[in-house]
């Protein structure tokens, strides 16, 4: 394909990715699954079946509520495929796009004087339409209808109003890269269980915050149990090697049965 076709078709997707469901990634149930859910429905339960299925018992339950039989006696695997594949198709009628109003009250919030993000929008409308179920909407549904063309109606002028100002998705980084920054790095999940109940002060998070424009920063440590503060005073450098001196410096000071652990959030 043409680099410029890819270019108009990443700039018509927004840059989203689209959401395949015709093929198998493993996310969904396929009609082997089904299948099996027919063959063992009545001899074991959802949770075995689950177990079985290396699946969530509440995604067994849930496929057996929406893909069985309207009596909910009988499961088919052909027909519950079907329904499947009915439903998976692409595009769809938005919320938006349908509903005037929350359409309406979406704009009015994004390009307003305020400038509302859509994760406000999404949690506001909850408390302005409390008895209107019609009236729900989440950020990631007004995110789309911004980025991707023809998804259903916002006007894309309004990517402007949004914090970033971007017309096109920039994708966060994928934690797995974020881990290779760092050699030999311990893992959250190897600290002491003592460490996750708070039950045994010690325990300490660190973390670095940045000013303005990068012109300052300041190291902070935080004690699990007793929520006890302390922070690190950096003033002309925030490298590694001026962190962790004046960590040094600063948990030094604490008595021994208070120094038992620190995580570092993880960052460059």
């Amino acid at each position: 394909m043409s680099r410029t076709v890819g270019s108009r078709w990443f700039n018509q997707a927004g840059g989203m990715t689209p959401l395949g469901l015709s093929e198998p990634s493993g996310r969904y149930l396929s009609i082997t699954d089904r299948e099996e859910i027919a063959v063992l429905r009545g001899h074991v339960s959802a949770r075995e079946i689950a177990r079985r299925l290396n699946r969530s018992p509440s995604t067994i339950t849930h496929e057996l509520k929406r893909n069985g039989s309207r009596q909910g006696d009988d499961y088919r695997a052909g027909l519950a495929q079907a329904r499947a594949d009915h439903r998976s198709q692409r595009p769809k009628p938005t919320k938006l796009a349908d509903c005037q109003a929350l359409r309406q009250y979406v704009q009015d919030k994004l390009g307003g004087a305020e400038r509302w993000s859509p994760e406000q929008i999404a949690r506001r409308i909850r408390v302005d339409f409390a008895d209107d179920e019609g009236m729900r909407i989440s950020h990631e549904a007004i995110y789309q209808a911004l980025y991707v063309q023809g998804r259903g109606g916002l006007r894309r002028e309004l990517t402007t109003c949004l914090r970033t100002g971007r017309a096109l998705r920039k994708p966060r980084a994928r934690v797995d890269h974020r881990r290779m920054r760092i050699k030999n790095m311990v893992m959250i999940s190897e600290r002491p269980a003592e460490v996750a109940d708070r039950a045994v002060p010690g325990h300490w998070e660190g973390d670095l915050i940045v000013g303005k424009n990068s012109g300052s920063a300041i190291g902070t440590l935080v004690e699990r149990t007793t929520r006890f503060t302390m922070l690190l005073h950096l003033p002309e450098d925030r490298g590694a090697v001026a962190v962790r001196d004046a960590i040094a410096g600063t948990i030094l000071t604490l008595p021994a049965q208070l120094r038992r652990s620190l995580t570092w959030d993880q960052g460059r």
